[in-house]
């Protein structure tokens, strides 16, 4: 069976003027917490085999099973906390903000049912510190939860009680890598942590803690709702269920769609997002900034968790699809990217600080004219330097800016080397600049 119709986004209308705000008794209306009473029912690790079964992958970013996430925690440690990670910093990413503005118990039925499976006593909705509405949002429909029971109660035939709790985050895209985020939770910097121990054995407070993105929470009430074989006949064999695409760029219907995983890209922009504006298609980064660049002989890429090792990029990442024609220019888009990493990197570890400051400095000096014969293999040696061997920073931000660079270079060679044979044709002026 092929995929057949929203599942995440089933509340939500196409038509901007027929969207609303689902509240507890529309969602209840419309087949809400169905799941979590069903759950109730069963056995926690039957439960977790469930979505083991179902091959449900982290929606977040790195696209590990959910499943297996969950048996990592020590059998007998008390008490289990899961943080939500709904962070979302990575620059074109949205779908998660657009899932809590119109249903945000879909969520809350999610972080219930993980909750008894995993005899979590409490969680925590770590949400960017810029989304106001959205934190409203929640602590209004936890308030209604509350209200009925959804929370605040015991957990079948335990002495654990489900409690939850909205807690904003400080404004920083390191927050958003799982153990920065638990420091900044316990009210420190938001400064990554170095693993092991791993946030299943030692997360928040040194507990064991479970950390799951928003979409990945949403995926289980229609998992327990359906199965696992009916999840796992949307996608691919690797990549399976629905997916959330946020596209924006040069598309003429911007917005966040729902289709399978393993959708070419093409049919993504084309079917759902207008097609390419002003132009024709140039290049478009696959999920966040972070990914790297997908070329224009990659228009029609699969978006699933196997992308990376297809179409050499870092992976598919948040499915924040940002595409750019054929006008755009791609080394100021280098530029602001890498100043962006720049400006977020924490400074804890050496490669990420002084790379990214370097890369900046050197796409700075190229957009602006100045641009030496030697930056282009420059910037080729410090992504190697940055990203040669795994473990040499304590998080994923150096990789991240890293791949951004290398691909660009890669993969539009002549957009960068044009600009330093122009400056050789026009004199050394500005030789020196550093």
């Amino acid at each position: 069976m092929a995929y057949a119709g929203p599942v995440l986004l089933k509340r939500i209308p196409d038509d901007p003027a027929q969207r609303k705000l689902y509240r507890y008794a529309d969602y209840i209306a419309t087949g809400g917490y169905a799941s979590l009473k069903k759950v109730l029912a069963m056995l926690p690790e039957d439960v977790i085999k469930l979505v083991v079964d179902s091959g449900l992958r982290g929606r977040g970013g790195a696209g590990f099973p959910c499943g297996t996430k969950w048996t990592f925690l020590p059998k007998d440690l008390f008490p289990r906390y899961l943080a939500v990670n709904f962070d979302e910093s990575e620059p074109g990413t949205f779908k998660d903000r657009y899932l809590i503005d119109h249903d945000p118990h879909i969520l809350l039925e999610g972080i219930a049912i993980a909750a008894f499976a995993n005899k979590i006593s409490t969680s925590y909705i770590y949400i960017r510190g810029e989304y106001h509405h959205e934190a409203k949002l929640l602590e209004a429909a936890l308030a209604e939860a509350y209200e009925h029971g959804i929370f605040g109660q015991k957990h079948p035939g335990t002495d654990i009680v489900s409690h939850c709790y909205v807690h904003r985050g400080a404004g920083a895209y390191i927050c958003g890598e799982e153990t920065g985020l638990l420091e900044s939770l316990e009210g420190k910097r938001g400064w990554p942590r170095i693993k092991p121990p791993f946030p299943a054995v030692a997360g928040a407070f040194a507990k064991p803690t479970i950390i799951n993105n928003v979409e990945t929470l949403a995926c289980l009430p229609a998992i327990v709702e359906h199965g696992a074989a009916w999840f796992k006949t949307m996608g691919t064999p690797s990549s399976s269920g629905p997916k959330l695409f946020g596209v924006s760029g040069h598309v003429n219907k911007p917005g966040v769609f729902e289709e399978e995983l393993g959708i070419k890209m093409s049919t993504l922009i084309e079917k759902y997002a207008g097609g390419v504006k002003g132009g024709k298609y140039r290049a478009a980064i696959p999920g966040g900034v972070s990914m790297g660049v997908l070329g224009t002989d990659q228009y029609n890429a699969e978006l699933d968790f196997d992308i990376g090792r297809k179409y050499n990029v870092l992976g598919l990442g948040t499915a924040g699809v940002i595409v750019m024609n054929d006008k755009t220019d791609l080394v100021v888009m280098l530029r602001n990217i890498v100043r962006f990493f720049a400006h977020e990197s924490c400074g804890q570890c050496t490669p990420c600080r002084e790379g990214t400051a370097w890369m900046h400095k050197i796409l700075n000096r190229i957009v602006d004219g100045f641009g030496q014969p030697q930056d282009f293999d420059m910037l080729a040696e410090l992504c190697l330097t940055m990203g040669a061997m795994p473990g040499t920073t304590i998080c994923g931000l150096a990789d991240g800016a890293n791949w951004a660079v290398k691909t660009f270079l890669q993969k539009f060679p002549e957009d960068f080397k044009s600009r330093l044979k122009s400056r050789q044709v026009q004199g050394v002026a500005g030789a020196g600049v550093a």
